[in-house]
């Protein structure tokens, strides 16, 4: 995952302390502690709003935030099967890989692992050759169809790339792309095989998310914004499907994204479609997980932008705080320790328990 800044902060705590210590009245103390507490206060909102812009970022998808009137189906189901110690394992196997940038022979490996949990299914591979500022590199997207009764598509998507500046670390991405696309192989074996009395669910495992050249992560310097050098392989789908009509007939478009943290909060997006957004806060209350959902608002730059730009309903689950101050984040340090079973447990049937929310709403709005 890339597109979002991080800041950190702390002088004001400093500066304040020095000046408390130097104080010798406990009256004094106290005033000047609740001098602290405000300042401090005010440099959390400073970083927050630096974190979370108030007004578009250059990534924006400038998503509707409008909330049209939604008619929920009873909650009357039994709870969607999801194995998060499979999903797990999957993890665990696709980081032993190691780095998986784009255009390299631990990519290539990555992409046979997935195919090889596929067999059996109808699987879409759309691949093409990417312009990047680093050149050329081969792309390719995995699609994987599971039919349903009802006229339409709701996708569920993944990237599963490691950072291309990052390719000579250690850097192996295990929330950062594995946890989401090893989530995906396990919603395959949850819908493998079963008839859908709903829409057809297609998962996409995207292909060269990431930059090509430094957009800041990483501790390295930017060399070229994120939304400049990105979302190759994701943008083509969109732009593919807008081509052949299929785009028209996509109902919802759900994105996972560093979904294995093992403290767990799943952001609301300001660039998702918020009544999409509204219908997972739903499904999450409904299995009783509503905590590990929306503590936070963010504004991402993902996957799902492209979908949102062209007029799909389209939603980001990604809890874009990884360790304190995000500092794990497209670093080495993002590794399967980190991650917890039961956090991809409640991701995974939280998608599940939307898509049979979307699959019974009549009518889901059109965007």
């Amino acid at each position: 995952m890339d597109g979002a800044s991080q800041t950190a902060g702390g002088t004001a705590r400093e500066a304040v302390a020095d000046i408390i210590t130097m104080m010798g009245s406990k009256f004094s103390r106290w005033i000047l502690l609740a001098g602290v507490l405000a300042v401090v206060a005010c440099d959390r909102d400073k970083d927050s709003h630096d974190k979370l812009p108030s007004t578009p970022a250059p990534t924006s998808a400038s998503a509707d935030t409008s909330r049209p009137a939604l008619t929920l189906p009873p909650d009357n189901g039994p709870s969607p099967a999801f194995d998060g110690d499979r999903a797990m394992q999957y993890v665990k196997d696709i980081v032993k890989f190691g780095p998986r940038p784009v255009g390299s022979a631990n990519h290539k490996k990555v992409e046979e692992y997935i195919a090889s949990h596929l067999r059996g299914d109808q699987v879409e591979d759309d691949t093409f050759t990417a312009d990047t500022p680093e050149g050329k590199f081969p792309v390719h997207n995995i699609i994987a169809k599971y039919p349903g009764t009802k006229d339409g598509i709701i996708v569920v998507a993944s990237h599963y790339d490691t950072n291309y500046p990052l390719r000579k670390t250690s850097y192996v991405g295990a929330n950062d792309g594995a946890s989401s696309s090893a989530l995906l192989l396990e919603l395959a074996n949850q819908l493998r095989g079963k008839p859908r009395d709903g829409y057809s669910v297609w998962l996409v495992w995207d292909d060269a998310e990431e930059a090509m050249k430094p957009d800041g992560s990483g501790g390295l310097p930017q060399e070229m914004p994120f939304n400049e050098d990105s979302l190759y392989g994701i943008t083509h789908v969109a732009e593919k499907w807008q081509a052949d009509g299929t785009l028209k007939r996509i109902k919802a478009f759900l994105l996972a994204d560093m979904i294995g943290d093992a403290d767990l909060n799943i952001d609301r997006d300001t660039n998702s479609t918020p009544w999409l957004e509204d219908v997972i806060g739903e499904a999450a209350r409904r299995l009783g997980y509503q905590s590990h959902f929306f503590e936070r608002t963010n504004e991402v730059g993902d996957d799902h932008v492209p979908f949102v730009k062209r007029g799909v309903p389209a939603a980001d689950l990604i809890d874009f705080m990884y360790g304190y101050n995000n500092v794990f984040w497209h670093t080495p340090q993002d590794t399967a320790d980190k991650l917890s079973p039961k956090s991809l447990q409640i991701v995974g049937s939280v998608i599940l328990e939307t898509i049979r929310i979307l699959d019974k709403m009549n009518p889901i709005p059109p965007k």
